[in-house]
């Protein structure tokens, strides 16, 4: 029977060497993104009425910037017969 020392099923411990480069700046960015949405929802659930607004704001001038793209895109024909 094996020992429970030789059994290797996973990591379970802390890494030997201390993250560098990218894998340190994906780690810190990864914190940053939490907090500040931690932040984002406990504002929100603060100031519902605020955060409602702000979405509702935020969606009507994505329609109409999607409107003013899509109908600028669309060729009218009108210059082509005359």
């Amino acid at each position: 029977m094996a020992k429970d020392d030789d059994l290797k099923a996973g990591f379970t411990g802390t890494p030997d060497e201390p993250l560098a480069g990218v894998r340190k700046a994906a780690q810190t960015a990864t914190e940053a993104v939490r907090r500040e949405t931690s932040a984002v929802a406990t504002a929100a659930a603060e100031h519902p009425h605020s955060a409602a607004t702000l979405g509702v704001l935020i969606g009507a001038l994505a329609f109409t910037i999607g409107y003013v793209l899509g109908r600028s895109s669309v060729d009218s024909g009108r210059g082509y017969w005359r």
